[in-house]
């Protein structure tokens, strides 16, 4: 069985948000255990697990210390466990691969999941720009991707100020989780035209805060939505994706 979790945004809202956020994430990843370490097991983080991340060669964020301390002691068993960075996830530097363990994909693959050949990304960039945020997002992306633009933001600014100064580009431009009925459909059509045009099965995406799971003739199409704000998230079996909540301790089919 594989698992599909996104935009849990650690750090976004007040403390006590971020830390409900974590605990439902790990209760439910605590639920799903022995799938998950089993030998076809396998966890994928759509991206955006938190709502600002900067690392630093010898820094990491605070937030989230109790889930990636459950992923780190799932690596050392063994569990196979795919973390695809977000827009908001973007600058790692080597933390979560060479001390946690996990392997991280800073860009789209197509990886053998429960016997279908399945494309995750994130979806930020097959999505285009909507409002001043998405479209600036958009224009800057490649650059702010780009190896050499996280090294002079931390070279340039120390830790407390560059996340501070993250913070507030989030804060002043950034939208409120609400998903944007435009972009959810344009990345189920982008998900589409790769289904038709590549010989992926199953398209995975995060990213637009929309629950979706569609089959059609060319494949199927899942993204486990916000989980920060809806608690949903996505699995997948031989017999195909399907989508659930997290309600007091119990995944309720959507």
């Amino acid at each position: 069985m594989t698992l599909f979790l996104s935009d849990l945004h650690l750090g976004r809202g007040t403390p006590a948000a971020t830390r409900a956020a974590e605990r439902d994430a790990m209760a439910l990843l605590r639920a799903h255990e022995s799938d998950l370490l089993g030998p076809d097991g396998t966890l994928v983080l759509l991206g955006d697990v938190f709502d600002q991340f900067i690392e630093y060669r010898h820094l990491v964020p605070k937030s989230g210390a109790r889930l990636v301390g459950l992923l780190a002691d799932w690596a050392d068993r063994g569990a196979r466990i795919l973390y695809v960075v977000g827009n908001r996830d973007l600058w790692h530097v080597d933390y979560f691969e060479r001390e946690i363990g996990l392997t991280v994909l800073r860009d789209g693959a197509t990886v053998r999941l429960d016997g279908h050949r399945t494309y995750i990304a994130h979806g930020d960039r097959e999505t285009p720009g909507t409002g001043l945020a998405g479209r600036l997002s958009l224009r800057f992306q490649p650059l702010l991707r780009a190896p050499a633009m996280a090294r002079l933001y931390r070279t340039s600014l120390p830790g407390d100020a560059g996340f501070a100064l993250a913070r507030w580009v989030a804060y002043r431009f950034g939208s409120d989780g609400a998903p944007e009925p435009d972009a959810t459909a344009a990345l189920a059509q982008a998900a589409q035209e790769r289904l038709r045009t590549t010989d992926a099965e199953v398209v995975a995406h995060g990213h637009v805060h929309e629950a979706v799971c569609t089959l059609g003739r060319d494949g199927a199409y899942l993204n486990p939505g916000y989980w920060f704000g809806d608690r949903t998230f996505g699995r997948l079996t031989p017999d195909g994706p399907t989508l659930f909540r997290w309600v007091n301790g119990r995944a309720l089919p959507l």
